[in-house]
């Protein structure tokens, strides 16, 4: 349930509601936006049965929120959420890009990479140290030593990194390095490892399942949030369907739909959906043009020798190409790279 305040609403009323709140064992979340304040209820709302909280002072209207997902959605943050990730902020007018090799294989690779996307104009670093795959016998990662080489090259090129984090165990090593913890899309529902990370604060890019709907990724970001970290970031990556010709079927719609239900920022991976490199480009205007708060693109210094997912991964020069047509298509639906 969320309390609407009345605009002429006094820090006091606010105050005086969140402590009947506590009184009564549940949480608030306060959203002050630039019309209206709103306090969510955390809990169970049948302990309010006795308590007139629309006949208190400030209240304009109680309204029950009926999804499943409560942080997540709309109705909690109407002006939606912002996340900040080092000096970088999803949600805002700036269209986040984030560029960067699907592994870490070397330090000279990552290096080479990061310097590569920096002078383009990305503004985080990604790549993978930890490597779920489909086949056991393919390439694993370079896991621990591999989080110490995305680290110095992010800290050498001045740029937030952001990785995947396969297992709760993982934790307490990878948030020493991480300024982003990736929760990849054959996690979205390992509920232990999303408790975990929530339980972290550190802020979290959580990638859609292969067949997941809407509805099931945004109750899994409640799961973080329910821990205290609502700094989640969702990203669409394409999901699973009959097609063959790409990878995975990117499915753009998502990104108004979630931007309707839910406060928390999106962005598209266009790599992961394309499977091949020629499509990423396309697939990555479409994201901008639908809404997206961000791209997450893989680019390889040398993808031909990529150690996983080489078909996919761009170039430098070709990630510049993508650049400057994601920042004229930005400018045509009022935002900015």
């Amino acid at each position: 349930m969320i309390i609407v305040m009345k605009k002429n609403c006094t820090r006091e009323h606010v105050e005086n509601i969140i402590q009947l709140l506590k009184e009564y064992g549940l949480g608030a979340n306060l959203s002050t936006g630039s019309q209206t304040t709103i306090i969510g209820v955390l809990g169970d709302k049948t302990k309010l049965s006795d308590a007139n909280l629309e006949l208190m002072d400030g209240v304009e209207k109680c309204v029950p929120i009926m999804h499943s997902y409560k942080l997540a959605s709309r109705d909690m943050v109407p002006e939606g959420r912002t996340v900040r990730v080092g000096n970088v902020t999803f949600g805002a007018k700036k269209v986040v890009m984030i560029a960067g090799p699907c592994a870490v294989e070397n330090q000279e690779q990552i290096l080479k990479a990061a310097e590569g996307v920096k002078a383009v104009g990305a503004a985080l670093l990604r790549g993978g140290a930890y490597k779920p795959r489909t086949s056991p016998y393919s390439f694993q990662g370079t896991e621990e030593e591999g989080l110490k080489m995305l680290r110095r090259a992010g800290d050498e090129t001045g740029l937030p990194v952001v990785s995947e984090v396969t297992d709760h165990e993982q934790l307490a090593f990878a948030e020493q390095y991480c300024d982003m913890f990736q929760i990849g899309a054959r996690n979205m529902q390992n509920f232990r490892l999303l408790r975990e990370v929530g339980r972290t604060g550190v802020p979290v890019l959580l990638k859609r399942g292969i067949a997941s709907t809407v509805e099931e990724w945004l109750d899994a970001a409640e799961y973080i949030m329910s821990e205290g970290n609502c700094g989640v970031v969702l990203c669409e990556r394409g999901i699973r369907t009959f097609e063959t010709a790409t990878r995975n079927t990117l499915d753009v719609s998502a990104v108004p739909v979630v931007r309707e239900r839910s406060s928390l920022p999106i962005i598209v991976d266009p790599s992961h959906a394309a499977g091949k490199a020629a499509y990423v480009e396309p697939l990555a205007l479409a994201g901008v043009a639908a809404g997206a708060d961000g791209l997450i693109v893989e680019v390889h210094p040398n993808p031909k020798q990529a150690l996983s997912d080489a078909a996919q991964q761009l170039t430098v020069d070709a990630y510049a190409s993508l650049f400057h047509k994601a920042a004229e298509v930005a400018r045509a639906v009022g935002r900015e790279i």
